[in-house]
């Protein structure tokens, strides 16, 4: 019975969650379908009825539920929340209230899943083990977030050189600033080229070119990308050649990214000594001194 109580509450955490991180891009989607009808005469249909009810009462009691973790956790704990999914690029497909009840509901469920399965051995078990399973539910989702802003960041670092150089070259081809960060959007991808287009987008919306690099800089949290806005922002106020600061900043950054991979290469020894002590040795020991101990077992038992 308890277990059919934990599927069912994982079930409706689900769906609960799903439609309050689901809700803001289908109710853009809606506004752009009303937006396109607008003048035509429509006949409601029973699918329409059914998007109406969802986006009317699941939709908006789902964002209710999700906003309850908003209220119960300090402002500090919400915008560094904030903060990392920004960082981690998911900020427009998860808010912070979203998050918290998602760590709420995995704390549950899984401390639900952990008396389940721990009831079947003891009951003192299952209360002992009642904390340690909702302290690792809860803090399940934020070690995941915290894993996707590092992976993140190190994309960033790795494709910085070469857009710089993209940069410098379509600089010194003549392109402006901006003409340079389109043409790096065309001919490349991946989340470091995404945060390039944001700040495009922002620069043509009109905000100054500044305010757009800092926010770049504050959205990835990279120290590389801090580096490379705060030169580009000096060359503006100094007026000095942007093409060959890019340059100067592309051959920094290349020398920051082999000095931490020489750095990683000089760990790799001592990460690999407890592995080998603790799993790799004792093996090598039962294979090469099993047998003679078993030979010599056997001459003293005889």
């Amino acid at each position: 019975m308890l277990l059919i109580f934990a599927i069912l509450f994982l079930g409706a955490a689900a769906f609960a969650l799903t439609e309050a991180a689901t809700y803001p891009a289908r109710l853009k989607a809606r506004s752009v379908r009303l937006a396109a009808d607008y003048g035509r005469v429509r006949v409601p249909t029973r699918t329409d009825e059914n998007l109406r009810f969802r986006e009317r009462v699941l939709a908006p009691a789902s964002i209710r539920l999700a906003s309850i973790p908003l209220k119960l956790n300090p402002r500090t704990n919400v915008e560094a929340i904030g903060a990392k999914l920004l960082a981690a690029g998911l900020s427009q497909r998860i808010t912070p209230s979203t998050f918290l009840a998602i760590k709420g509901g995995t704390m549950v469920g899984c401390a639900l899943l952990g008396v389940v399965f721990a009831a079947a051995a003891s009951f003192v078990s299952a209360v002992l083990l009642l904390p340690v399973h909702g302290a690792s539910g809860f803090s399940g989702p934020d070690f995941i977030l915290s894993s996707r802003v590092r992976r993140r960041r190190e994309s960033v670092r790795s494709a910085l050189p070469d857009a710089l150089d993209l940069l410098a070259v379509s600089v010194e081809a003549g392109l402006g600033f901006d003409g340079a960060v389109t043409k790096l959007t065309e001919h490349m991808s991946g989340p470091l080229v995404d945060e390039f287009g944001l700040l495009l987008s922002e620069m043509r919306m009109g905000e100054s070119r500044q305010t757009a690099l800092k926010n770049l800089a504050a959205r990835t949290g990279a120290q590389e990308l801090k580096s490379f806005v705060r030169a580009v922002v000096q060359a503006d106020q100094l007026g000095i050649s942007l093409g060959r600061i890019l340059r100067v900043q592309a051959a920094d950054t290349r020398l920051r990214r082999q000095a931490a991979a020489e750095e990683k290469a000089m760990k790799a020894p001592i990460k690999m000594l407890f592995p080998t002590v603790l799993f790799i040795f004792p093996s090598m020991f039962v294979v090469l001194l099993g047998p003679a101990l078993m030979s010599v077992m056997k001459v003293l038992g005889g």
